[in-house]
């Protein structure tokens, strides 16, 4: 958790970009993720020195052991005065960055030091179009010294501090794709329970909110006071790291995410970087353009275990341009419909996912709409439906949602619903946090889930399952496949849900209107007596 300095530090730093001209809110969290990032390349240097100094081995600096090759060093230049500051900066130690991915013999020699940063062969990648956009002298200096002052050495406070900054987005891009409130996510993350075996995946993945929150669920469910056991004699003893066996995946395999915006992949970069992930695979593509059979030919079908996305809902797509494979699933310009598509040929058999899909999609009459969700049942496992409140994503947009639970192949025998009405958060535009009772339906809905999942792998009776969930007038209930496809294969909760409805006694109506007549004339008795005063 972030102290109240640090917190009040990144606003004062925040105030200043904004008077200093800078205002855009996604250019200042560059600005800063550069500077974090050319801290972190010294301190990663700082670690492999002291190595070097305790074995007496060599080993492959990242920076050239000269006179200007540690001028490149944040310990070396953050003194500099602010004019200086900018221009060496700008002209050398940005330009420098960018070229370091391309020396893998340097790579190579960091990652063997199992630093934060090891497998740095996407530091090119991270810095190639980095640019200086600080122009004011005093911004620049107060920026480095506030990121000078970070606890950057402190692995879990590094994912917080960059989870405030993505905190400040508060504008819609103009492909409709906007910041995935956080407790969604994590709601998401918590249904599909991903494993540290998973290689999973967001197709439209912008800050890797969902990339970067699933390292944190997972650091939560495999953390040291995990690796505790106790024995018999009741004595405690720590068994270790319960994710070391699996780092290697992690850092290289497991998270893949794409995104067609440049500027939004250097932050997703920096943001898996600070979460402890430093060889996600965030790469440049527009995932449903035909284009990626060609750059990404084996992760564009049967490839994940796991896709969490909230896909862009706005606009419709060149038809000439989308993968046609997409298109034999579901034949559509709608970018909600073809994305769900994507994601179901993306999964390998048995792949899970949990996507965020406007209201539309779950009870839309084209032939597009009914053609995959009738795919979504009859050949694959649409397992759950969490409707959400209308105003989850303002301030950027209004809209009602759904989170669709699947998993590919198979069919459907039934699905559950739930009707989240509350999700801790008021649903204007300010997004107010709520406490007490009845304010947040989140933990309920997850309790619920895997209270369901537990019935279902135990291969219980669908009798046994309607005796919990059977109760259309509650807030978590199953439908059986049959009745919706009975309903055009209609998934919209309200189709469903049962309401009960209160009955109302009035008085007769005489006697309601002899009481009118009662107060009239009091009306007129206190008329008369203030007439006699006057």
């Amino acid at each position: 958790m972030l102290t109240g300095k640090i917190r009040n530090d990144i606003d004062k730093l925040w105030e200043k970009f904004w008077t200093g001209g800078i205002t855009n809110p996604l250019t200042v969290i560059e600005q800063i993720s550069y500077l974090m990032f050319a801290r972190m390349l010294d301190m990663q240097e700082d670690v492999a020195e002291r190595k070097a100094n305790r074995t007496g081995k060599a080993f492959d600096r990242l920076f050239p052991n000269t006179p200007d090759g540690q001028l490149l060093r944040w310990k070396n230049f953050r003194n500099m005065s602010g004019k200086e500051l900018h221009k060496h900066l700008k002209n050398e130690v940005y330009p420098y960055f960018a070229k370091l991915g391309k020396k893998s013999e340097q790579t190579d020699g960091l990652g063997e030091e199992g630093s934060a940063l090891e497998g740095l062969g996407h530091i090119g990648e991270y810095m190639e179009d980095a640019d200086l956009e600080i122009k004011n002298e005093s911004v620049l200096t107060s920026a480095v010294e506030m990121v000078n002052d970070l606890p950057l050495t402190q692995s879990d406070v590094k994912g917080d501090i960059y989870e405030y900054l993505l905190s400040k987005l508060t504008t819609a891009g103009i492909n409709g794709q906007f910041r995935t409130p956080r407790h969604i996510i994590d709601a998401m993350i918590e249904l599909i329970a991903p494993q540290p075996t998973d290689v999973i995946c967001d197709p439209s993945c912008g800050t890797a909110g969902f990339l970067a929150r699933t390292m944190e669920y997972l650091n939560r469910q495999y953390s040291s006071e995990a690796g505790i056991i106790t024995d018999e004699d009741g004595n405690r003893h720590y068994t270790g790291d319960l994710l070391e066996p699996y780092r290697e995946h992690i850092n290289k395999h497991m998270f893949w995410g794409f995104d067609f915006d440049t500027t939004m992949l250097r932050v997703s970069s920096m943001n898996m970087m600070l979460h402890g992930v430093n060889g996600a695979n965030t790469r440049y593509q527009d995932t449903l353009s035909k284009s990626i059979k060609e750059n990404y030919p084996e992760q564009e079908e049967n490839f994940f275990d796991v896709v969490l996305a909230n896909p862009p809902f706005k606009g419709s797509l060149d038809e000439a341009n989308v993968n046609p494979d997409v298109l034999a699933l579901v034949k559509t310009k709608k970018t909600e419909l073809l994305f769900v598509a994507h994601i179901l040929r993306s999964l390998k058999l048995g792949g899970r996912a949990a996507v965020i899909v406007p209201d539309g999609v779950l009870f839309g009459s084209s032939r597009a709409h009914q053609q995959l969700r009738r795919a979504l049942l009859e050949h694959n496992q649409l397992e759950g439906i969490v409707s959400l409140p209308s105003g989850v994503f303002k301030p950027y947009a209004g809209v009602s949602t759904a989170i669709l639970l699947f998993t590919k192949g198979g069919s459907t025998e039934r699905v559950w619903f739930y009707d989240l009405q509350a999700d801790g958060y008021s649903l204007d535009d300010k997004r107010t946090e709520l406490k007490g009772e009845g304010s947040n339906d989140l933990p309920d809905a997850i309790a619920q889930w895997q209270k369901y999942r537990q019935m279902v792998e135990s291969n219980l009776k669908a009798s046994s399952i309607d005796t919990i969930f059977g109760d259309r007038t509650q807030k978590a209930f199953v439908v059986p496949a049959a009745d919706i496809a009975a309903n055009k294969y209609d998934l919209s909760i309200n189709r469903y849900k049962e309401v009960v409805y209160e009955e109302e006694e009035y008085e007769d109506p005489k006697v309601i209107l002899q009481r009118l007549k009662a107060l009239e004339r009091e009306i007129m008795a206190d008329l008369d007596e203030l007439e006699g005063m006057l």
